[in-house]
């Protein structure tokens, strides 16, 4: 009998933790099975800080997703009593024609949030670290922010013991069958387990733990950097909101100093899709080259010159792209036991609270109130 569970959740990073938490808050009896340390740096769920943002280029159909993840990251921080959420303000930069700019200026505009338009000059008047071309127009909002993603998956994992849960790290999943009593076994490498449900939150894993998504779920490499800034005065919180921007180079992504419990503190930054390196997670290479390092150097040297001081520190982590970089959240068609969370695509940490929310509504209620028609598996 102690083996067996309304619900059992594979994988405890970011959405994984999210949904355990809110299984147990409910009331239903649940195990959380992870393959490493709770967090761990082996996924997609470590880096010491995480943009949110409300101003959504992507789609608008993630808006109410995020207005809801906002809701939930502060129940979580008064629930566990630390702060997890820090608002600096975002900038999304572009040319005025750019997917960047366009689409953040038009998900103000249609959700009616307060924003203001700056060209390069006014942007660099006001936050005097940013260096953009002179073709480049900004949005700011100023409810964006960061998130500490280390310590939002403590406060998940922790909380949902607090409330019942059962916790297994260090334990890798072997796989998972449906039995003729329409319960599903699940098959690790410590023992079985028997729930009655199943979420699947296993990052760059999806594949291998869920083979309909071989295809769908591509792991790729990313490496990140934290630069130690010539005049740290205008990298701090208050000076320095969270970006995302368009250049000739590519897409580029970064954050403030933010150094609050002795991490690695600097200017963060990385370019979406790195080096566009498909990977497997357990072979995936870890280490630091020249290269990576070079690629993300220059773009500051040239764009962030007063940041871009020693290299402090360098991580890899992946990005676990589908096709049309939108999310997965759906009940598999052949096994509606077993819902999934996957193919964040370098962009779902923010929502990883309202992601839990929605796993838990899907295993005990075979839907969520929550609109997820966008994220169906069969639109790939």
């Amino acid at each position: 009998m102690n083996n067996q569970y309304d619900v059992i959740v594979i994988g405890l990073g970011g959405m994984g933790s999210a949904a355990l938490y809110h299984l147990a808050k409910r009331g239903q009896k649940a195990l959380g099975i992870d393959q490493f340390a709770i967090p761990h740096n082996r996924g997609s769920s470590h880096g010491l800080t995480r943009i949110i943002r409300l101003a959504y280029y992507e789609d608008l159909a993630y808006v109410p997703l995020l207005r809801r993840a906002y809701a939930l990251w502060a129940d979580l921080e008064n629930e566990f009593g630390e702060q997890l959420f820090y608002q600096t303000g975002s900038i999304d930069m572009g040319p005025a024609d750019s997917e960047v700019f366009r689409g953040s200026l038009n998900s103000c505009i249609e959700n009616d949030f307060p924003y203001q338009v700056l060209d390069s000059r006014a942007l660099q008047a006001r936050f005097p670290a940013y260096q953009m071309p002179a073709e480049t127009m900004a949005l700011y909002q100023p409810q964006g922010g960061l998130l500490v993603p280390e310590r939002c998956i403590v406060a998940h994992a922790e909380l949902a013991q607090r409330h019942g849960a059962r916790l297994q790290a260090g334990e890798r999943v072997l796989g998972w069958e449906i039995l003729p009593d329409a319960r599903v076994q699940v098959r690790s490498d410590q023992g079985n387990y028997l729930a009655e449900k199943l979420i699947i939150c296993g990052g760059a894993w999806m594949s291998k733990l869920v083979p309909v998504l071989a295809d769908k779920a591509v792991p790729e490499r990313q490496a990140l950097i934290w630069l130690q800034p010539k005049r740290p005065d205008l990298f701090g919180l208050e000076r320095f909101p969270v970006w995302n921007g368009q250049v000739e180079e590519g897409r580029y992504y970064g954050l403030p100093e933010f150094n609050p419990s002795g991490g690695t503190p600097g200017m963060k930054l990385g370019r979406y899709h790195h080096l566009d390196e498909i990977c497997d997670p357990d072979t995936v290479n870890r280490a630091i080259h020249s290269a990576d390092e070079a690629l993300l150097r220059t773009f500051a040297e040239r764009y962030f010159p007063e940041g871009a001081g020693p290299t402090l520190d360098m991580v890899v982590c992946m990005f676990t792209n589908t096709a049309d970089e939108h999310f997965v959240l759906d009940i598999l068609p052949d096994a509606p036991q077993v819902s999934v969370a996957a193919g964040f695509s370098g962009h779902g940490f923010k929502m990883a609270s309202v992601v839990g929310e929605i796993m838990a509504d899907l295993a005990q209620q075979g839907g969520s109130p929550h609109d997820i028609s966008s994220f169906r598996l069969s639109r790939l």
